[in-house]
């Protein structure tokens, strides 16, 4: 099946540390859209576990995960105005699974950003220090390891190697612009 890119949703994902929320914010004011910050969709049992240094389960994100669906679906369908974009982790195929719930590809796309593993570390150690975020680095190589991207690209999925290491946030907004403006493609969902 050919789809046009258009998506009425965009996920912003990847590994804690890696830009996902500035990225987001920037992106969804160039859309005129809404920025949703997946963390603030957190249980607060999830956020308690984080804090102690306790990575998420599966079932820990299920409900995490269900809440961005419902928020990615109101866009999706059309019920809420605009776009939409979500900072998410994303990590695994099951959970952007769930984002798109029963939605074909073009109507929510899925953007990785894939910093190298240093630049990662350095951001993730310097906001802890900072104390502007509630997971702690040591979680940072739980995430690295549960990160399941594929074997090759696949559409409506776009990794941009380089994110929140050598590219300022601006340009990995263009960047992702310019990946939605692709022409219609044959779509296999990852």
């Amino acid at each position: 099946m050919l789809l046009h890119a258009d998506p009425a949703v965009i996920v912003v994902g990847g590994v804690s540390g890696c830009g996902k929320s500035t990225v987001g914010r920037l992106l969804a004011t160039k859309l005129r859209g809404t920025f949703y910050e997946g963390d603030e969709y957190h249980p607060p049992a999830n956020i308690a576990k984080l804090r102690r240094g306790v990575p998420l389960t599966d079932e820990d994100r299920r409900p995490w995960l269900l809440s961005l669906q419902a928020v990615a679906d109101n866009h999706a369908r059309g019920a809420a105005k605009g776009k939409a974009v979500i900072a998410c982790s994303a990590l695994k195929r099951g959970y952007r699974r769930v984002l798109r719930g029963t939605h074909p590809p073009n109507r929510i796309a899925i953007v990785m950003l894939l910093p190298t593993n240093e630049a990662v570390q350095e951001r993730v150690h310097a906001r802890a220090q900072q104390g502007c975020h509630f997971m702690p680095p040591a979680l940072l190589a739980d995430q690295l390891a549960t990160l399941e991207l594929p074997p090759a690209p696949h559409d409506f999925f776009y990794g941009l190697p380089g994110a929140a290491g050598d590219r300022s946030p601006q340009e990995n907004v263009c960047s992702i612009l310019t990946l939605l403006a692709r022409p219609p493609v044959q779509y296999e969902v990852f």
